[in-house]
């Protein structure tokens, strides 16, 4: 009988255009659209930042320290202009008119420092907000530094390996792995996480909410049916959308990744196909299962409650905040997966994803999180089922 109810319910879920494009159309294309728009712009705005002709500031002439070292370093490394200012008063009102993108400003005793070879101060100004700005400062002024420093040693008759102590490197021991899974292990169980409850939503409201509105649960009341058979095929119809969402996710992920060249590096394709492997799948669902059962063991209540398909919708989408705020600890660094972490409820599941991608994860933490969503998904359904046993709460 529940199997009954489930497939009547999952065949009229289906026929709702609305739900079909909240649970597989938006999941699916998301990804491909939004990466594909976000990698086209980035790239876009690196090559214009690369290319663009930046208007430096001088406090000077062209006989400037500055002015010298600058004409001096290739068009390759950027093309420049130069342009001169009596002050550093003028020189920041262009500046801040966008008239000027570099200013360079000087101390007074900046050619005598030099002379004496003691550090010379200089200051680089900038707007921070313009791409690639910041960086080309910076490789103007390594270069004529490192010209600088030599010809210093020069002077001095000096070997500059003997004013180097140290010839440091550091080594990164950390696997590609991890660190794929330390980029998108904050990222992937969000997306999963924000699609499975929206997947559960339009049915949990429609499923309960609009059968009060069409006036056809008191008619489904009626039928021989127990009412815990009732809640539990309907409730598998929520289930089942709030899978089919987070799976439309992945898939749409999938296809990002292997059919639009967002990834160039065959290192990390070779990685990502490894993170995507039939056993991360179903650990990563063994997780997702019962967190989704525990969105629609939360939604059911309110939707069994509300007495209108727009008060539902109304108290369930802010709570779409609540739900999936505490999914944005994968983001943060140093948060890791532990003895209370793994008992928190959302969060468990994001760290434990986390460490999965990582290929770090024990058995014993993912044993606790699946635990602890069984006991919260068990309890939400016991609240479902006590709420919709309320006679005052089926009845329009």
């Amino acid at each position: 009988m529940i199997f009954n109810i489930f497939k009547k319910e999952s065949i009229d879920t289906l026929r709702d255009r609305r739900t079909l494009m909240m649970m597989l159309v938006i999941p699916i294309l998301i990804f491909p659209i939004t990466l594909n728009v976000f990698v086209s712009i980035s790239a876009s705005f690196q090559e214009e930042a690369a290319v663009k002709t930046l208007k430096v500031g001088i406090v000077g002439d062209k006989n400037s320290y500055f002015a010298q070292q600058l004409n001096e370093i290739p068009s390759e490394m950027g093309a420049k202009k130069l342009v001169f200012f009596k002050d550093s008063a003028s020189l920041m009102t262009e500046l801040k008119k966008d008239s000027i993108q570099l200013g360079i400003i000087t101390d007074k005793q900046f050619n005598e420092a030099l002379k004496a070879q003691l550090p010379a101060r200089v200051t680089w100004f900038f707007d921070a907000t313009e791409i690639g700005i910041n960086e080309r400062a910076e490789q103007y002024m390594k270069i004529i530094e490192v010209k600088a420093q030599q010809k210093r040693y020069d002077e001095l008759e000096l070997d500059f390996r003997k004013v180097t102590p140290f010839q440091t490197s550091y080594q990164n021991i950390a696997s590609d792995k991890k660190m794929v899974g330390q980029i998108a292990g904050g990222f992937l169980p969000y997306i999963f996480i924000a699609f499975g409850f929206i997947g559960c939503m339009y049915p949990a409201i429609d499923l309960f909410t609009g059968e009060k509105e069409r006036g056809t649960i008191e008619t489904l009341l009626t039928t021989p049916v127990a009412r815990w058979q009732i809640l539990f095929g309907k409730m598998m119809v929520v289930v089942l959308s709030g899978i089919l969402a987070s799976s439309a996710a992945l898939l749409g992920l999938f296809i990002s990744i292997e059919f639009l060249d967002i990834v160039d590096n065959q290192e990390i394709m070779k990685i990502i196909h490894e993170v995507l492997s039939p056993l991360f799948i179903v650990s990563m669902f063994s997780l997702l299962f019962p967190l989704t059962i525990f969105f629609a063991g939360v939604m059911i209540p309110i939707a069994v409650y509300a007495k209108t398909f727009k008060e539902a919708q109304s108290i369930i989408t802010p709570l779409n905040i609540v739900m999936v705020l505490p999914a944005m600890v994968g983001f943060f660094p140093g948060i890791e997966l532990n003895l209370i972490t793994a008992c928190i409820p959302v969060v468990n599941v994001v760290l434990a994803t986390k460490e999965l991608i990582s290929g770090t994860l024990e058995f014993g933490y993912l044993a606790l999180c699946f635990g602890v969503m069984v006991i919260l998904a068990l309890a939400s359904v016991f609240v479902s089922y006590k709420q919709f046993g309320k006679e005052t709460n089926v009845v329009s």
